[in-house]
């Protein structure tokens, strides 16, 4: 079972009732107030360490187990390869019953729009990655440390009236980029003239 707050505005109840109504023993019931987001839920982690081999994970709808479509497939996969059911009683995935052929279809349609999904996604940053070299962008973070910024690093660095710390709150840099580029005493690292 899962609902996304803890602050009492939504209620488990439903849930367990209908978990209940189908015959699953309420020691067996795992709980989480997180979001479908979030992966790694204790409910969930703890639910899915106490299956065994010829057992079924229920759910109330399937949304309850996450919302992120790889997440359900992988962990539906998982269960599978483990000789593991997965059951979805109600809404959308309804239809969703491992143990059954019927079910077994359908969870597998899930799992080839997925991988769809992953494919679609993985050629559309290509194509717009590609598009980008095209006109000069080579993509990722820009550089935090700029030709002025690293000028006026190696002129301060190496006086002893220097603080490192003003400096790089100055400069808008952390202490590791400051000496990635600038040795201590001022002077241009090898591997950072390529920004003059």
């Amino acid at each position: 079972m899962r609902v996304s707050k803890a602050d009492g505005s939504q209620s488990l109840d439903l849930q367990k009732d209908a978990l209940l109504k189908v015959g699953v023993l309420e020691a067996q019931i795992y709980h989480d107030y997180a979001s479908g987001k979030k992966d790694d839920r204790p409910g969930l982690k703890n639910c899915l360490k106490a299956l065994r081999k010829d057992d079924t994970l229920i759910v109330w709808k399937l949304d309850r187990l996450g919302r992120d479509l790889r997440h359900l497939v992988n962990t539906v996969h998982d269960l599978t390869s483990q000789n593991i059911g997965f059951k979805v009683l109600t809404g959308h995935g309804a239809a969703i019953d491992t143990t059954t052929p019927t079910g077994k279809l359908t969870f597998g349609i899930f799992a080839a729009l997925s991988e769809f999904e992953r494919e679609v996604i993985r050629e559309r940053t290509l194509a717009g990655l590609e598009s980008a070299r095209k006109r000069g962008r080579n993509g990722g973070h820009p550089y935090k440390m700029t030709p002025a910024k690293l000028r006026l690093a190696m002129d301060s660095l190496g006086k002893p009236e220097t603080k490192i710390g003003s400096l790089c709150k100055e400069l808008g840099i952390t202490k590791q980029t400051l000496y990635r580029h600038v040795s201590p005493n001022g002077e241009l690292r090898e591997d950072e003239k390529r920004l003059f």
